[in-house]
């Protein structure tokens, strides 16, 4: 999009505030009370943007590219102020230039927030209440949106480059920011405090299994017999709850995968941020306005055992697509990387049965376990603990089926001794003392993995 097509958007946004009817308030019962500004007469703060826009626009003369004009905003607001001071003595100029450089250039008043490193996950609950992930604790932010027209501008700036659609009838949408970052919004009138956004930002550089090691998330002996399972390609689950760091676990065992592999990934929205060469990546589509054409996870994985996949790594498995995935694990495609949903291993063997079970094929749960114990090799645990650090508190070996149970052991857990003064967790991940039964599977493959990694340390 060009540089005055850009502004025209933003442009027509603000005229349409001020020629709102009366009459509509009828409409904003959707949107609730946060909406009634849209009535409102127009503050020296739009005066002074519209300007801005208008003397833009003349200045550019052309579809000029971005970049070239950003750096004249400030020097034309200084030409607006000098003529027409009395006018504006009260407006925060610089506040103003840079809100237009943020609805121009990026999204609007949460772009800082983007581009700050610091911050994990920003969540929008209406115009008014911006919330922010720091170091895995949830903070208020003093930023505020206009209104919910600019809130649903910034829905609709994000979704529409991916072809999906967002307004009353299709009221939720998932997307992703050109980084990769996880986006989700929702609308009224399902969101009754207004449009709300929530984005998990994705770091612009991928994490490698140092940063894990430095963050505290594995130790080096886990990180260590991590890389051996994935390069001896068995099949690994990792678990755990929302905002646990699943995906970055997985995007980091994806990363343990030699080049020469053929990798296809199979996605809602992508994400994962492979370095290899050969990467074939696939990402589901949701029904059109008709409400046909949708492609979901299962078609996805049924198409990828076409594609000769060295190896299928799953962003997320949470439907019917279970069915499929274990199969594909339990006919030759070994190596194979997903990411589920579940409080504990124990959990996700059990929502693993529900979700076959969705699949709507009448299966013994015997044969469902069957499945589940021959095809999975590994459970890897994650969680957020209260402190707000991520840590994998459990890699479980799946070991096979005795009677009707699946076999679970823990290889690596996290003792948990307490809480210190400051609300810091005390624990240590440490080795059970058991060494897997896969072992001589790493040792076939070529893996050296030293047994002294599964010895218990006293602490």
């Amino acid at each position: 999009m060009s540089l005055l097509e850009k502004l025209n958007t933003v442009k027509k946004i603000e005229e349409e505030k001020q020629q709102a009817e009366p009459e509509s308030k009828a409409g904003t019962a959707v949107f609730g009370e946060s909406n009634k500004t849209s009535d409102a007469p127009i503050s020296k703060e739009q005066e002074l943007m519209l300007k801005l826009q208008k003397k833009i626009m003349y200045e550019a003369k052309g579809d000029q590219d971005v970049k070239s004009i950003i750096p004249k905003i400030d020097s034309i607001a200084q030409k607006i102020l000098e003529t027409e001071e009395e006018s504006f003595e009260t407006v925060d100029t610089k506040k103003v230039v840079q809100d237009l450089i943020n609805d121009v250039t990026g999204y609007g008043p949460i772009n800082p927030l983007l581009l700050d490193p610091e911050v994990t996950e920003v969540m929008v609950n209406g115009p008014y209440k911006v919330y922010v992930e720091k170091h895995g604790k949830i903070k208020l932010t003093t930023i505020k949106f206009r209104d919910n027209d600019q809130v649903m501008n910034v829905i609709d700036k994000i979704v529409s480059p991916l072809g999906r659609r967002i307004d009353e009838s299709s009221p939720m949408v998932d997307a992703r920011l050109p980084d990769g970052s996880r986006v989700n919004a929702i609308i009224p009138p399902l969101a009754l405090n207004g449009p709300s956004i929530t984005i998990r930002k994705f770091s612009k550089d991928p994490y490698t299994i140092e940063n894990l090691i430095e963050f505290g998330t594995v130790t080096s002996d886990m990180a260590q017999f991590l890389d051996a399972c994935v390069k001896a390609k068995l099949n690994v689950f990792i678990s755990g709850g929302t905002g646990s760091g699943k995906t970055t676990t997985l995007n980091v065992l994806s990363g343990f995968i030699p080049n020469d592999e053929r990798i296809v990934t199979i996605e809602d929205s992508a994400e994962l941020q492979l370095s290899q060469d050969h990467v074939v990546s696939l990402e589901a589509r949701p029904a059109n306005m008709e409400g046909k054409g949708a492609v979901t996870i299962r078609n996805l994985v049924k198409n990828s055992l076409r594609m000769r996949p060295d190896r299928i790594v799953i962003g997320e498995v949470r439907g019917e697509e279970a069915l499929d995935m274990l199969q594909a694990m339990n006919t030759g495609h070994d190596g194979s990387l997903a990411t589920g949903h579940a409080n504990s291993p124990r959990d996700m063997i059990a929502r693993l049965e529900t979700m076959v079970l969705m699949a709507g094929i009448e299966l013994p749960i015997k044969a469902i376990r069957q499945q589940i114990a021959g095809g999975i090799d590994l459970i890897i645990q994650q969680s957020r603990l209260k402190d707000g650090t991520r840590k994998i508190v459990n890699i479980t070996e799946v070991q096979d089926l005795e009677g009707d149970m699946v076999i679970l052991q823990d290889i690596f857990a996290f003792n948990q001794k307490g809480i210190d003064k400051s609300g810091k967790v005390i624990g240590k991940m440490a080795a059970t003392g058991i060494r897997p039964k896969f072992y001589d599977r790493l040792e076939i493959s070529g893996i050296q993995v030293p047994a002294s990694i599964f010895s218990v340390e006293e602490w």
